[in-house]
């Protein structure tokens, strides 16, 4: 997948659309979960378990996370969970390093 003819292959370019529209979507949950999270804690209702909250961020859905940890001022001080936050964020990153170096080993 290393050549210009791979990378304009219509099922590649699906497959980007459909990894990406996923990201988004995933991204756009995370966000929410967050929101309502921050909105059970000004209620004293049930919480989102922090454990929820750091899986959708391994999951890819990190990025939200953080527009919603600084946007609605939620999760960002307590030190915790900004360590497993982090640790989940590297993480991720590394899998997707992996995934790409992996997708550009030659075949056989």
């Amino acid at each position: 997948m290393t050549d210009l003819a791979s990378m304009t292959d219509p099922t590649t370019l699906w497959a980007v659309v459909a990894v990406a529209a996923a990201l988004l979507a995933l991204n756009g949950v995370t966000v929410l979960v967050y929101a309502l999270d921050k909105r059970a804690a000004r209620r004293g209702a049930r919480r989102v378990p922090e454990r929820t909250l750091l899986t959708l961020g391994l999951a890819g859905g990190w990025p939200g996370a953080i527009v919603a940890q600084r946007r609605l001022r939620h999760k960002n001080r307590k030190r915790s969970f900004q360590s497993s936050f982090r640790l989940t964020v590297a993480l991720n990153l590394a899998i997707v390093v992996v995934v790409v170096l992996v997708g550009r080993l030659p075949a056989g």
